[in-house]
């Protein structure tokens, strides 16, 4: 799933290293923040704690501090990277809204319009971590990678994607949607070729939903999205002309209700049984 935003010229930014970019991540109850190169050979400086509810408080003097270090300024960047969602809404709109301040920022240091911003899929950032683990630990990296991330409320956001040349495919074989445990037995059977040897299956949701998925066709790998994966997701992504102006850093739901009450709850319970029982 791609935004619909109108794509600023990718001859506009320089795509291969050295590049200097900030990467913000809150989609989930951790806060990752890292600046780099998004070149796998170098290390990025990274920061990784609570996020949540602290992550609007903490995020803005995380990014000067990793600047600092950097020795960059905010004008200096090629782009800022964040991860849309799907996600916490609460974090969602707090990578938004600080990634549209810091780019429009910098037209205070000079640049006119402000900063090109490079919005990704959170689900997108979650399997390119989990290829990169898996890769680090010398493993052979699948055909396949089943990105699935805890909505809460007893459902999954799920996205799968590609693996080409060893590198991540930016476009969904299916795009983020919310689907419940208990259907992603059948969900997968709709992917071609998934199997135990050509899928790996990655997220945060193996311990939660531990019961719902067994037997699922994959190799695990526990996965969080990083803003380390932003980076390097980076570079392929803004030579494809996916960054866009300020204004356009919208945050991709695919939940639209944040919660449901106790009825609601209980009368979705009644709907399963009844549809279970024939």
């Amino acid at each position: 799933m791609r935004c619909d935003n109108v794509r600023m010229s990718s001859s506009v930014i320089p795509t291969a290293p050295p590049l200097r970019l900030l990467a913000i991540e809150t989609s989930t109850d951790r806060l990752s923040v890292a600046v780099g190169d998004g070149s796998p050979e170098k290390r990025p400086l990274s920061y990784s704690g609570p996020g949540a509810a602290q992550a609007s408080a903490n995020l803005l003097p995380t990014v000067g501090q990793l600047l600092g270090e950097a020795g960059w300024t905010l004008a200096e960047l090629a782009a800022i990277v964040f991860a849309r969602g799907p996600g916490s809404f609460t974090g969602l709109r707090t990578a938004c809204a600080v990634t549209q301040g810091l780019a429009y920022g910098a037209q205070a240091q000079g640049v006119e319009g402000g900063l090109p911003v490079l919005p990704v899929d959170t689900l997108l950032a979650l399997a390119e971590e989990a290829r990169w683990l898996t890769e680090q630990a010398g493993g052979a990296v699948p055909q396949v990678i089943v990105a699935m991330l805890d909505a809460r409320m007893g459902e999954v956001y799920v996205a799968v994607y590609g693996v080409r040349h060893q590198r991540m495919v930016s476009e969904p074989l299916q795009a983020p949607r919310l689907c419940a445990p208990a259907e992603l037995a059948a969900f997968l059977h709709l992917i071609p070729g998934a199997s135990n040897d050509t899928t790996l299956l990655a997220g945060n949701v193996f311990d939660t939903y531990s019961d719902a998925l067994v037997g699922l066709p994959g190799q695990r790998q526990a996965a969080w999205p990083t803003a380390t994966a932003l980076l390097r997701l980076a570079p392929a992504l803004l030579s494809e002309g996916l960054a866009v102006a300020a204004h356009e850093a919208m945050p991709l739901y695919v939940r639209d209700k944040v919660a449901q009450t106790t009825d609601e709850r209980e009368r979705m319970r009644l709907a399963q049984m009844a549809s279970a029982a024939g």
